[in-house]
């Protein structure tokens, strides 16, 4: 099963794959500009691209690609799997510090952007910064600079891609990611080939993808989820993902869904809840499901998009960065609200036990979209999994029916008066009481408790009473319920979509 999953090749192998067997006129790459890419346009732009690339670059270079979620995005991918090259997708929101680290581990010497982009995104003294330890190339220089010869080349390549493209094994590497930086300071995360390839063909296997579906991915690919889940799933398998550049356009995407004739809306639950609140009446009406991960679906999200897409679910997800990033899904044909579905084909799963939870333990996985590594900064090198299996430092059950139920990280639990709290559990507490706000739960130190909870909630000020007298009705016990409640005015996120709990610990510890 493993070696199945993984494939033969690499990324660009498991491209042509799809071409052969979809047909290398099916339409499966699309944007803003609303230009869709065929499979045999989409491999002859990375032939084109590619070579222009390689002649910048050299054999097994690492090349960082800073760009929005769009075709270009995926054609750069593409064009540097053609030709060898390992591209590491830089978060352009994560700031120069946090980039300039990256670009050190990884050794990354040149850095792949649009001149559109860092106009548009008002990028420019970012890289300013970055132009101080690496190169900048823009890919409207190189597309200026492609001729007849390279057009002809393409041409040829595209007739025979297997010929002209570089070869690799399931074991090299395929792409480096960064950890999102939630809690610390993001780590490099080197996914093979074998590894890319493989969490995607879990996830069509899992879900039973039709190709008749057209993917929506607004997600960055910079983030796990909005690469693999957004553009190499999909593209991988006959679906075409169209993508859009940022997920904080909560008034367009709505209606681009729309007019796209989205089937798969991918999503986190705050930018979904967003577009539910900008949607006219049947912007989601094509819409078979979404796709929600990066942090817990609430109720009343399900309840509403149910009510605004005819009944469609949302479908929870679970995964890591370094597990490619897909572990569990729910199924659109058996969801489980409230649980983030079964583990995908071929994942292996362990439950540590850990001091004060009875029911559950903490989450270590095997399988072959397990990453090679965390980069060994300045080294080149990469520290493997013990044995194979990653600790994903959450807390999860997983019941008779194998059904998996997130109940926090491990850094997301608070001891007060000697007693374990899932702060997850005291957001999900916070949401029934006010479900239309974004809100985020922290610990902080305590003298005579050891911690105390801090609830850090948007919009105007709230009443504490409420909370508690939600608690009483509910049966929660008392010592879950905040005392601390801070009022900020917009949502604290990452640029996956995710809480920023850093930031949120610092404005709770400086309000305390």
């Amino acid at each position: 099963m493993t070696s199945d999953l993984r494939g033969q090749g690499g990324v660009f192998d498991a491209l042509i794959d799809a071409s052969e067997r979809f047909g290398s006129k099916r339409l499966i790459l699309e944007d803003q500009d609303r230009k869709p890419l065929a499979y045999r346009d989409l491999i002859r732009a990375s032939f084109a691209l590619g070579r222009r690339i390689a002649a910048l670059t050299g054999q097994g270079e690492t090349v960082g690609v800073l760009l929005p979620s769009a075709a270009g995005a995926a054609v750069t991918f593409f064009a540097l799997q053609a030709f060898g090259r390992v591209p590491a997708m830089l978060n352009f929101t994560a700031g120069s510090r946090n980039l300039k680290g990256a670009l050190a581990a990884a050794g990354i010497k040149t850095i792949l952007s649009s001149q559109r982009f860092i106009a548009q995104a008002r990028l420019e003294d970012l890289i300013a910064d970055l132009q101080t330890q690496a190169r900048i190339v823009y890919l409207e220089d190189i597309r200026a600079k492609i001729g007849p010869l390279d057009r002809l080349y393409a041409l040829a390549a595209g007739a025979a891609p297997r010929r002209f493209r570089t070869a690799v094994q399931p074991h090299d590497p395929g792409a480096i990611l960064f950890t999102s930086g939630s809690f610390a300071t993001p780590r490099g995360v080197v996914l093979t080939q074998g590894n890319l390839v493989a969490n995607a063909r879990q996830v069509a296997i899992h879900t039973d993808l039709d190709p008749d579906w057209v993917f929506f991915n607004p997600l960055p690919v910079f983030h796990s989820f909005g690469l693999t889940a957004g553009v190499l799933t999909p593209i991988l398998h006959g679906l075409k993902a169209f993508q859009y550049p940022s997920p904080l356009h909560t008034k367009i995407i709505p209606d681009l869904v729309r007019q796209s004739g989205a089937s798969v809306l991918l999503s986190t639950d705050t930018f979904l809840g967003q577009y539910m609140r900008a949607a006219a009446p049947g912007d989601f009406a094509n819409l078979k499901f979404a796709v929600c991960g990066a942090e817990k679906v609430r109720e009343e999200t399900h309840r509403a998009f149910a009510e605004m897409a005819s009944g469609a679910p949302v479908i929870e997800g679970y995964g890591a960065t370094e597990a490619g990033p897909v572990i569990a899904v729910n199924d659109p044909r058996d969801n489980h609200p409230g649980t983030v579905g079964r583990l995908l084909p071929g994942i292996e799963a362990r439950l540590e036990p850990v001091e004060g939870i009875a029911q559950g333990g903490r989450l270590h996985v095997r399988g072959p979209n397990i990453m090679a590594g965390y980069l060994r900064e300045g080294s080149g090198q990469t520290d493997a999994p013990p044995g194979g299996w990653h600790d994903t430092g959450d807390i999860v059950s997983i019941d008779a029916t194998g059904l998996v139920r997130i109940l926090g990280r491990a850094k997301r639990f608070a001891k007060i008066g000697g007693e374990m709290i899932s702060l997850s559990a005291v957001e999900d507490l916070a949401a029934s009481v006010w479900p239309d706000r974004w809100r985020a739960v922290v610990a902080t130190p305590d003298k005579r408790k050891g911690e105390r909870l801090v609830l850090v909630i948007e919009g105007s000020p709230v009443d504490a009473g409420a909370l508690l007298a939600h608690a009483q009705a509910t049966g929660a016990p008392e010592i879950v319920v905040p005392r601390k409640i801070v009022q900020v005015p917009a949502p604290i996120i990452l640029g996956s979509g995710k809480t920023d709990y850093g930031a949120v610990q610092r404005i709770a510890v400086a309000e305390s």
